[in-house]
């Protein structure tokens, strides 16, 4: 059974197209899809910021989380900070920033989903100085669990 919906407010900025508002794809889909406000050209080693043309503003006590899609990924397309965070004080536009791996070009259309969002708990945490012990079969650091 899932919770009680949350509302995140979205505001479609002036100057950007009408776009659709962040929807899921499917019942079951985990993201929100997130569409993009422009036409843009995506080249190899370059980074895009597209542009959603949307504001959003998350429930206190949390914060949404921009994803990648993975359909986009098998073209070679990606998400360069994935996952990239929206803070709950945040209230610009939220870009999304892309970039293509293959030789050539990749174009991104008014309205194709570019990225997907999903609403996370805030968790609130305390710091405090002290010693770690290390557990030995995780030391290693990056790929400390095998192959």
């Amino acid at each position: 059974m899932r919770p009680e919906p949350r509302t995140v407010v979205v505001e479609r900025l002036p100057d950007a197209p009408p776009i659709t508002l962040p929807a899921r794809a499917t019942e079951g889909s985990a993201g929100f899809d997130l569409p993009s406000a422009e036409s843009v050209v995506l080249t190899r080693g370059q980074v895009t910021l597209v542009r959603t043309g949307l504001r959003m503003r998350c429930p206190p006590g949390t914060f949404l989380e921009v994803r990648p899609r993975s359909g986009l990924s098998a073209k070679g397309v990606l998400m360069v900070n994935a996952p990239g965070t929206i803070d709950s004080d945040y209230s610009g536009e939220v870009r999304v920033p892309l970039t293509f791996l293959f030789e050539g070009s990749y174009r991104v259309e008014v309205g194709d989903r570019i990225a997907q969002i999903r609403l996370v708990e805030d968790h609130p945490i305390t710091v405090a100085e002290g010693d770690v012990v290390p557990v030995a079969s995780r030391a290693g650091g990056f790929g400390s669990t095998g192959r």
